[in-house]
């Protein structure tokens, strides 16, 4: 077996290892997919992978930014547009500064351009570990927005300063107008890009039938459409997948189908979760060859690594509570007053300042005869060890000891949503009954099906008339009723294929209807 075939299976093995152990342990797989390639990275014999900056940027990049974003609500982002700009440039500036600053006093004859280009590469937090992992862990909406939207958009402002550090150490001069324009610029037209690409996408989808594989592949198209044409166009590549996703996300519920959303989901989910957990596992496999490349020895290699981690630590620590004063000095509308976070909460937000594949793919494309190259490298890895792997693994204590939990806004809207579905339902009924070509027998249980949802929901929610009927149980016996009889219908299909009266064509055909009418079984 060569070795790229041995790297192939190396990596689904760690993936379904790690991934398995994960959902035993409780802990969220992206920490211990990182953790297992660092620890197989140092086994004999194992091949040694490159992650070429190119591939992470350009292949992993634009399909999980645009699924990130296409799940995020654009109302959500807007309510917090102030705090995510505060953080995604703002605290991406001061990160890089202290960091530059730290880097310089610390390493011997390190340039200043180098110094802040590890700051420009550690600043930002990464779009894929921040929100795969805060999502699972039950905080309020409004901090997951923050959390989700800072991650998805701060890339734009490091990699700005990124780009005018590496040009300035190949002999550019600085000018800070002409950084910030260049900034503002890659932000429009970023954003112009996406957008454009989003109307295109969505016109094609709203046009595309019933040809389920061509919607797959709009959607799966869609990030790379928007993402590399403005990289190429030295625009930002980041915000043009996360406009475009944003936007398409928001449009789905109307160009799509039923059929589409159910298939497009289950390929989602499915690549998603690849290509995260072949990051973080790549991630974990550098370690081993970025030591090697070292020339310092391990005590002095320590010493770096622990302070310029803790650094880039300290620093979101502390901007939380000092922009939080800033704001709250300058802006004392009642409106704004009434929206303040919680300490605990902003607490938990300053802890998620996960970093991962994006700042180590920003190291590893520093030009060969970069000043202190290799340690930079380091260094980035050890701020990623330290976030993803240090704060990881102690973000649910720390959201335990401060208390923090689900504020309960997105079941709320979800109830408040399944009540008026129900409504609407009932008031289209009553319309068809004028119709000739309805059947007063079918309108009729249909009428008995919503009615009964309705009570159902006003019971869930509070609402109730003494000596009522307990609906919530009347439903669930009914719904155990339903899959004990789709259990039936399944094991004589299955009986039927293994005796040869059918294939498994048949049995997936029949087998997808049983799974969709037990998918609409009421929650």
């Amino acid at each position: 077996m060569g070795d790229v075939e041995t790297i192939v299976v190396l990596l689904l093995v760690l993936v379904a290892a790690a991934s398995a152990l994960a959902r035993v342990l409780g802990v969220p797989y992206p920490i211990l997919l990182v953790i297992g390639g660092s620890l197989v990275g140092f086994v004999p014999g194992v091949p040694e992978l490159r992650l070429e900056p190119e591939l992470v940027l350009s292949v992993f990049l634009p399909p999980l930014l645009y699924d990130a974003a296409f799940s995020t609500t654009v109302r959500d982002l807007r309510a917090s547009a102030r705090v995510i700009t505060l953080s995604a440039v703002g605290l991406v500036l001061a990160t890089t500064a202290v960091v530059a600053a730290v880097a310089h006093a610390l390493v011997d004859g390190l340039p200043w351009a180098a110094a802040f280009a590890l700051g420009a590469i550690v600043s930002p937090t990464d779009p894929l570990a921040a929100t795969q992992i805060a999502r699972r862990l039950g905080l309020p909406r409004r901090t997951l927005t923050v959390i989700e939207g800072e991650s998805l958009v701060n890339d734009g402002s490091s990699l700005v300063v990124y780009q005018s550090a590496v040009a300035i150490v190949g002999g550019a001069s600085f000018v800070w107008w002409r950084t910030g324009g260049l900034f503002v610029g890659e932000v429009l037209g970023g954003v112009a890009i996406g957008l454009a690409v989003a109307v295109v996408m969505n016109w094609m989808l709203a046009h595309a039938g019933e040809d389920q594989l061509l919607r797959v592949v709009l959607t799966l198209t869609a990030g790379y459409l928007a993402y590399l044409p403005a990289e190429r166009l030295h625009l930002s590549g980041v915000l043009a997948a996360v406009t475009c996703g944003l936007l398409m996300g928001h449009r789905s519920p109307t160009v799509s189908t039923a059929t589409s959303r159910l298939r497009n989901g289950a390929f989602w989910e499915t690549l998603v979760f690849l290509l995260n957990a072949v990051l973080f596992v790549s991630v974990g496999l550098q370690l081993p060859r970025v030591l090697e490349s070292q020339d310092r020895d391990v005590g002095e290699l320590a010493r770096l690594g622990v302070i310029v981690a803790l650094t880039t630590i300290a620093v979101r620590l502390l901007w939380t509570p000092f922009i939080t004063a800033v704001i709250r000095t300058l802006d004392r509308r009642e409106v704004q007053r009434a929206r303040r976070a919680t300490w605990q909460a902003r607490t938990v937000t300053s802890w998620c300042g996960l970093r991962g594949a994006v700042s180590l793919a920003a190291a590893l494309a520093l030009p060969a005869d970069f000043p202190e190259r290799d340690l930079l490298i380091f260094l980035a890895l050890c701020v990623i060890w330290a976030t993803l792997v240090g704060q990881g693994l102690t973000l649910p204590w720390v959201i335990r000891l401060l208390g923090v939990q689900d504020d309960g806004v997105t079941a709320r809207e979800e109830l408040h949503a399944r009540k008026a579905a129900a409504a609407a339902a009932v008031e289209e009924i009553d319309r068809l009954e004028e119709e000739d070509w309805t059947r007063e027998d079918t309108l009729e249980r249909m009428r008995g099906l919503y009615e009964f949802r309705r009570r159902r929901l006003r019971q869930r929610a509070g609402v109730s008339d003494d000596g009522e009927e307990d609906a919530e149980a009347r439903s669930l016996a009914y719904q155990r009723t339903v899959r004990s009889i789709l259990d039936a219908q399944r094991r004589e299909l299955v009986r039927l294929r293994d005796e040869g009266e059918i294939g498994n064509d048949a049995l997936h055909a029949v087998e997808r209807e049983l799974d969709l009418e037990e998918e609409r079984l009421d929650s």
